[in-house]
């Protein structure tokens, strides 16, 4: 799949230079708090809808089980999970990928706020299999 075809991928791209903007800021060594407050206010300030706390309910046999709740959904189209460990936790990523499978959305950003900052693409499109991606700097 080329760049063009990636679902989101304006969300994604405005995501991501926010998080890094935010990371070159104010470093590694703060809660995950101080990050999600500073990366909705930088998002905001570009211009972008961020719903902060987002409940979704899992359901299981198609009946409500419990909720579940979401870091940051960005545009309506995007959850964003952050994290600032120094490690980022092996449960992570099927974290994401379960918080996509109990949205109708479709792409997930992993922000690890750690030692080095890098972030993580989730997609899971309802329809077919996922595609994990990674980056960092």
């Amino acid at each position: 799949m080329s760049d063009d075809e990636l679902l989101e991928r304006r969300t994604t791209a405005a995501i991501i230079g926010a998080f890094y903007e935010v990371y070159n800021r104010l470093g590694f060594g703060f809660l995950e708090h101080v990050y999600s407050l500073a990366l909705e206010r930088e998002l905001v300030e570009r211009g972008h809808a961020v719903q902060r706390e987002v409940i979704v309910t899992i359901s299981y046999k198609g009946k409500p089980l419990t909720t579940q709740r979401l870091d940051m959904v960005v545009d309506h189209c995007v959850v964003v999970e952050n994290k600032s460990t120094s490690v980022l936790p092996a449960f992570t990523r099927r974290q994401t990928f379960n918080y996509l499978k109990a949205s109708t959305l479709e792409v997930g950003l992993i922000l690890h706020f750690g030692p080095t900052a890098k972030f993580y693409r989730i997609v899971q499109t309802h329809r077919s299999q996922v595609d994990e991606r990674s980056e960092g700097a």
